[in-house]
């Protein structure tokens, strides 16, 4: 792994020297855009809109549409915005790990003692793992401060990024109609949730759509003829909400016997 930050943990008067990287990637397949008669890539153009002439990187500029008109921003007004560049993570406060809502939660980082913080490292660690909390703080990537939280992992310090309040939509905007709720519906569907509870294990999912994909590929490659599969189409016989729960208890219990 390359790191893509280097910096320190910085907490009251302790500054722990660490390393940054990447803890994700992506596992679908990088696809080429090319034309289908003679497989060329495809090249994109900035073009101007009424002109249709494309346009050098040098006479672009950047612009907000404020209120129906495009106000220009130039180098200096970006450089004033940008927050000011340390080589620091802050950590601002402790919090409870169940007090931070999923919805917030975004890009996951590793991080990596460098020499003569790996004491300081593993106490925190430790620390975080003992009391079940996380810290709260910020760091510059990339010219723009990085809001997230600092929590224990796998034995080790990883800061997963999280949105601001402001970039979570209200829900208010949705029309979600209320529906009186049946006792005996209840009844059921929790009885299924039970029937079907079981340990997490993220491991028992995988990308098949992107593993079907390579194969296709390969036999492709090797000249292979694709046969198109049949579509199976997914239907409940029955409108009734009972009789669908009802169904799907009788279900879920064939599938344990077998």
């Amino acid at each position: 792994m390359k790191a893509i930050w280097t910096g320190a943990i910085g907490f009251g008067l302790v500054n722990i020297p660490v390393k940054m990287y990447t803890a994700t990637e992506e596992s679908s397949l990088d696809l080429d855009m090319l034309d289908k008669k003679d497989l060329s890539n495809i090249r994109f153009k900035r073009v101007n809109e009424h002109t249709g002439k494309e346009v050098d990187w040098e006479n672009i500029v950047k612009a907000y549409d404020y209120e129906g008109k495009y106000i220009v921003l130039d180098k200096a007004d970006f450089e004033k915005a940008m927050p000011e560049k340390t080589k620091l993570l802050t950590i601002d406060q402790f919090v409870k790990v169940d007090e931070i809502d999923s919805i917030l939660y975004e890009a996951p980082y590793y991080l990596e003692p460098q020499k003569g913080g790996e004491a300081a490292y593993g106490l925190l660690t430790e620390a975080l793992k003992k009391t079940g909390m996380a810290g709260v703080g910020t760091f510059v990537l990339r010219n723009k401060e990085a809001l997230g939280v600092l929590r224990f992992y796998e034995d080790l310090l990883l800061f997963q990024r999280i949105r601001y309040a402001q970039e979570v939509r209200d829900v208010k905007e949705l029309n979600v109609p209320k529906r009186t709720i049946k006792p005996s519906e209840l009844k059921m569907a929790t009885a299924l949730i039970s029937q079907l509870s079981q340990s997490f294990d993220i491991s028992a999912y995988k990308d098949h759509y992107t593993d079907e994909l390579l194969k296709i590929i390969r036999a492709k490659a090797k000249g292979k003829k694709i046969t198109q599969p049949k579509m199976k189409v997914v239907y409940n016989k029955s409108k009734d909400l009972m009789e669908q729960l009802k169904a799907s208890l009788a279900a879920s219990k064939t599938k344990k016997v077998s």
